[in-house]
């Protein structure tokens, strides 16, 4: 486009002649709406003034100040070529004017699309300015470098740029171009599309749902992305960059799964045309199951693979399959079989499945068994016996472990150690695991005391009889002789002193080895005290003669008189003396229990002499039978013949004898207790036995087996939780729960023959010194407290089974208490003599010291008045040398503390 403008320059007319134009005006700078035009003045003379003129007629005037005249032209319009005259003005006069032409900026283009790109070029699309056709343009780019031609105008138009780099961001500068005036220039970039990777992808690692993979790549810049058959677009975690090689990692997948995988170059907003690779994901299997086995269960637990919940899972056995939906809540499952044969192996398979498709896991596994339920064969030196579902036994002692195979089922352990106590552990090899199927503690029979032989001391009254000790392991020895019975630690003196013997007589004297329950082969010694004094017997015996004669005589010629007077029979005196003692008041029991203690508790120790003699002439005679005197723990304390307990007999080996008494109860219950010895070696069985026959459901255990260093009692339990054969009944722990001053424990009791099982409870009070009595009454109140609410929760439970090591003096202390605090409760009064009284009649030394006897009263006394006795000290002495029982002391002396 042309537009015509003319300058008029007027200036002064010289007498000379015609004003002369410019030389020259030159266009300093250009918009696109605006040209400055430069020139300099006509003759240096500040004095002309200039006109412009347009095309239109327009004149703008300009005075020229300097030497050097500016002026801009504004309002114009862009890519406008425009024509000017510039005239010189001087007094009216012009001069005929100075011709030029000046061009305007074009205007940008507005805006610039890439509608092609490829790795190397790309094509530029824009709309042409103003409609102008006599534009044209030019595209600087790569550093000013630009194609070789211009490029025309057209409606849309495009330029196709070529030879590039793939992956590479481009700024490029667009010119339009109006006779050779240049835009400003319209600024813009873009990419060209990446490569592909250099080298087909390397799957370097993969699972069920996770795919590892590396690529060489020739440009760090890029970013990657992943198009699959099964899913649309997935992003990649890049792991590393290690020189040009890239790892990614992809998740997320299915298992069982083929993918057709495309991996693309990013750079920017251009993508490269994509790599195509195959890939196929692993469907993997459970490895790994924990298995918790018993006699008749099989619980199998697994984790869910990779705590996912799409797989299903099957549990393959031979009854059938059991289907595992993934979709349950938790990462683990759990199956148990059950109703299954103890000892017996099992096979499985656990398949993994999705997809329609499974990956299985064989595994193997065995039912535990009883080790109670096999006939152990023991003697002093192997155990034997027929089992089944184990492969190995190990025997356990403290001085070591051995392990043995088992040979077709037989177990056959020889040159053990006689008397020792063996944990037998039965194991059946898997593979590489070794499974325990069961353990079972056996004690071997002791070997029989060696040289067993008597001297004799004590003018002829007494015999020593001594013995050495057997190889092994000796708990007890038990010695007899004339109906008296010791009991000797293994680890005491091989020597029993027996007094109280016949002048000159034969005694048969036993001993035998005891290791826990199991007893030796008795050896038998004939024995004889020393005859010395038979001499002088021999002569008082005629001197006696002499005077029976004497006396016959003389009662045949006087008495025969008073043979004819009638008299009256001798009276008759009653077995058992009984005495009426009456009951105190509770109001005035405090009172009472002053009185008594005054003067040393002289009121205490006269009541309990009166008791000393109660029941002492009842008949004992099946405690002497042959076969029952060594199932006495002690000579002196010996049940009863009318109130003992009477064990079922089965057979000819039985014996219905057993050392506890009935004892009575509250009211009217006759047989609400037994108080029995503690078990012997030898009597844990019949223990047992009487528990079960009688039906008992709790045992009240007041001793500690050993104390001061001497056994007190028999363990008669389990020592652990492995359950142990008990002659026909299998007794197991069930739980054990410990305190300050007591042990609760729980037993499971079944009867081989019945399979039939019970539960008994088993109170141990674990505070209390033998012939004396606990520090204080609260703990022991609070132990009868616990045993008294059992018994009342028991309705249809047999008698208390309530023992000590004799059976007499905290036994018979702790069944008073619970009797008279019964009493007290529900009448308001108690009776403590006459209940001693009543247990002295079914028992002897029921409530066996002196000071056990105060301290039944202290016991009432703190449960009438617990805060004014926490301030005063207890007026019981808790000695074990009060043995106030004249007939039972001379007893005991020959005998072991009870």
């Amino acid at each position: 486009m042309e537009r015509v403008y003319t300058l008029v320059l007027l200036c002064a007319v010289s007498a000379l002649g015609q004003i002369q134009n410019v030389n020259k005006v030159s266009v300093t700078d250009r918009t696109e709406t605006e040209l400055t035009f430069q020139w300099d003045t006509v003759d240096n003379d500040t004095n002309y003034t200039y006109e412009l003129m347009n095309g239109s007629g327009q004149i703008i005037e300009i005075t020229a100040t300097v030497p050097v005249v500016t002026h801009t032209v504004s309002s114009l319009s862009p890519g406008t070529n425009y024509s000017f005259t510039l005239y010189t003005v001087s007094n009216e006069t012009q001069s005929d004017g100075f011709n030029f032409w000046a061009v305007t900026v074009p205007s940008n283009v507005v805006n610039v699309v890439v509608v092609n790109r490829k790795e190397t070029e790309m094509t530029l699309q824009w709309e042409k300015v103003n409609n102008r056709n006599d534009y044209t343009y030019e595209l600087d780019y790569r550093d000013g470098e630009k194609p070789p031609k211009p490029i025309p105008s057209a409606d849309l138009v495009e330029q196709k740029v070529e030879n590039l780099t793939s992956g590479t961001e481009y700024f490029f500068t667009l010119y339009t171009v109006f006779k050779d005036v240049k835009s400003s220039g319209y600024n813009f970039s873009n990419v060209t599309v990446p490569s592909n990777v250099d080298a087909p992808p390397i799957v370097v690692a993969f699972n069920d749902t996770d795919v590892i993979f590396k690529w060489n790549t020739s440009n760090k810049a890029y970013n990657y992305s992943l198009e699959n058959s099964k899913t649309s677009h997935e992003n990649i975690n890049i792991i590393s960059t290690q020189g040009n090689e890239v790892t990614g990692h992809i998740s997320g997948l299915n298992p069982a799964t083929n993918y057709r995988f495309t991996l693309y170059t990013e750079f920017f907003d251009a993508r490269s045309t994509g790599y195509n690779f195959s890939h196929t994901t692993s469907l993997s299997r459970v490895t790994e199951v924990k298995i918790t086995r018993s006699l008749t269960q099989l619980n199998i637990t697994w984790n869910k693979l990779n705590k996912n919940n799409i797989y299903d899972y099957i549990l393959s056995a031979s009854n059938g399959n059991k289907t595992y939906n993934g979709s349950s809540e938790g990462n683990e499952i759990t199956h148990m079989y059950s109703d299954l044969t103890p000892g017996t192996l099992y096979s499985f398979t656990l398949f993994t499945q999705v997809n329609g498709q499974r990956n299985g896991y064989d595994f193997k596994s065995i039912t535990t068994i009883n080790c109670a339920s096999f006939t152990w064969d023991v003697t002093n030196s192997s155990i034997n016996a027929i089992v089944n579902g184990s492969t190995n036994i190990t025997a356990k002692n403290s001085a070591g472990n051995e392990t043995f195979p088992v040979n077709k089922n037989t177990v056959n352990l020889q040159k053990l150690n006689p008397g020792d106590s063996y944990t037998v552990s039965l194991w059946f090899y898997l593979d590489l695991e070794k499974l325990l199927q069961c353990s079972h503690n056996l004690t071997l029979v002791p070997n029989s005391v060696l040289n067993l032989s008597c001297t004799h001391f004590s003018g002829g009254y007494g015999l020593a009889v001594i013995w050495d000790l057997p190889n092994g392991v000796v708990d007890v020895v038990q010695v007899d002789v004339d109906r008296q019975s010791f009991n000797l630690s293994s680890n005491t003196s091989q020597r029993q002193e027996v007094k109280n013997l016949q002048v000159a007589q034969w005694y048969k004297v036993t001993a035998t080895s005891f290791s826990g329950a199991m007893q030796s082969k008795t050896e038998t010694h004939n024995c004889q005290t020393d005859p010395a004094g038979v001499i002088a017997g021999v002569l008082v015996f005629f001197l006696l003669v002499l005077i029976i004669c004497a006396a016959v005589y003389l009662w045949f010629r006087y008495g025969s008189a008073k043979r004819n007077k009638t008299s009256k029979p001798p009276p008759v005196v009653s077995n058992v003396t009984k005495k009426n003692y009456k009951p105190i008041p509770m109001h005035k029991f405090p009172e009472h229990f002053r009185h008594m203690s005054c003067d040393e508790n002289r009121g205490f120790s006269e009541e309990y002499e009166d008791l000393s003699s109660v029941g002492i002439e009842q008949s004992n005679a099946a405690a002497f039978l042959p076969g029952n005197n060594n199932k006495n723990r002690f000579s002196n304390v010996l049940p009863y013949d009318s109130s003992r307990v009477h064990l079922t007999v089965n057979d000819e080996d039985d014996s219905d004898y057993i050392n506890a008494s009935y004892m009575p109860g509250y009211g009217n219950a006759s047989k609400q207790y037994i108080a029995a010895q503690g078990p012997l070696p030898s009597t844990v069985n019949d223990f047992w036995r009487m528990v079960w026959e009688k039906r008992s459901q709790a045992i009240v255990m007041v001793t500690n087996c050993t104390e001061s260093g001497r056994v007190k009692c028999e363990q008669y339990w389990p020592l652990d939780y492995s359950p142990c054969l008990y002659g026909n009944l299998v007794v197991t722990v069930k739980s054990e729960d410990k305190a300050q001053s007591w042990t609760l424990r729980e037993f499971n009791i079944k009867n081989k023959s019945s399979s039939e099982t019970r539960t008994v409870k088993h109170f141990h009070f674990t505070a209390w010194p033998d012939h004396g009595v606990p520090f204080g009454t609260e703990e022991l109140i609070k132990f009868r407290g616990r045993v008294r609410q059992h018994i009342e929760n028991s309705y249809s439970a047999g008698p208390t089974v309530v023992h000590c090591s004799a059976g007499v003096g905290r036994t018979g202390t702790l069944i008073a208490l619970d009797v008279l605090l019964q009493q007290l409760d529900r009448e308001k009064e108690v009776a403590i003599a006459a209940f001693v009284q009543q247990m002295r009649l079914c028992r002897p030394l029921m409530v066996q010291t002196e000071s056990q006897y105060v301290f039944l009263h202290q016991c009432i006394m703190d449960t009438l008045e617990p805060k004014v006795v926490a301030l005063s000290e207890p007026l019981y002495e808790n000695s074990d040398m009060i043995y106030v029982n004249a007939i039972a002391l001379r007893k005991y002396e020959n005998g072991s503390k009870i």
